[in-house]
């Protein structure tokens, strides 16, 4: 069984560390986080260094691969460019929940995310790095861009786009045919009823832009 690391230890590290058992597609060496002390333990596995040690802790553990377990899209971006430079190679894992409905004609790219009862329609396509929470579902032909995210209960209708970094949150709802540009908010509740551009943030029932956001403007 492939040997992998956990990039991050927060509560995002907590769910990928669950699905991961649940699914026993890998074995968890341990962690890498940059606030943990090392020694200590999340989910009874040992933080072993900072996320710059990568390559040490890889070699001395016998690890090739990893999931960067990271909340905020913008800064989980960042960390996956920093370590794609330090450690040429190094294999950014994607993991699903055992629960999770994936379609075969469905794409997900690397170093994704899907967790427990989530549900990725057939001709859809989730980009590199994206996360999928629980119960949270992609309609046939959907496309996530890179990095971005779906919290909980999201439901989106066939035909949705969602740009990249962008983040849709708790239990939101986008009908059929729209479209979300990057680095766009969807607040928690919200209905999306109207295509909304690049940069906004967005909320209520329908959804209304309220404000720009700048990229990498935090939101978690």
């Amino acid at each position: 069984m492939k040997r992998i690391l956990i990039i991050g230890g927060s509560g995002h590290a907590r769910a990928v560390i669950d699905a991961v058992e649940q699914s026993q597609c890998y074995q968890i060496a341990g962690i890498l986080d940059d606030q943990l002390e090392s020694g200590s333990a999340v989910l009874g596995y040992r933080v072993l260094g900072r996320i710059d040690e990568l390559s040490e802790v890889a070699d001395h553990h016998g690890v090739t691969g990893g999931h960067v377990a990271i909340g905020d899209n913008w800064v989980r971006a960042r960390v996956v460019a920093r370590l794609e430079a330090a450690v040429p190679g190094f294999d950014f894992v994607t993991v699903v929940h055992p629960s999770a409905t994936v379609s075969r004609h469905a794409c997900l790219g690397r170093g994704v995310m899907v967790l427990s009862g989530a549900v990725i329609g057939p001709n859809s396509r989730v980009g590199q790095f994206c996360s999928v929470w629980t119960r949270a579902s992609i309609d046939h032909d959907g496309t996530l861009d890179t990095y971005a995210s779906l919290a909980p209960a999201v439901v989106t209708g066939g035909n949705v786009h969602i740009g990249a970094y962008s983040a849709v949150c708790l239990a939101a709802s986008i009908i059929h045919g729209i479209t979300i540009g990057e680095h766009t908010l969807v607040g928690a509740g919200s209905t999306v009823l109207n295509d909304l551009p690049n940069n906004a943030v967005a909320y209520g029932t329908p959804a209304r832009v309220v404000r720009k956001r700048l990229a990498g403007e935090r939101y978690l």
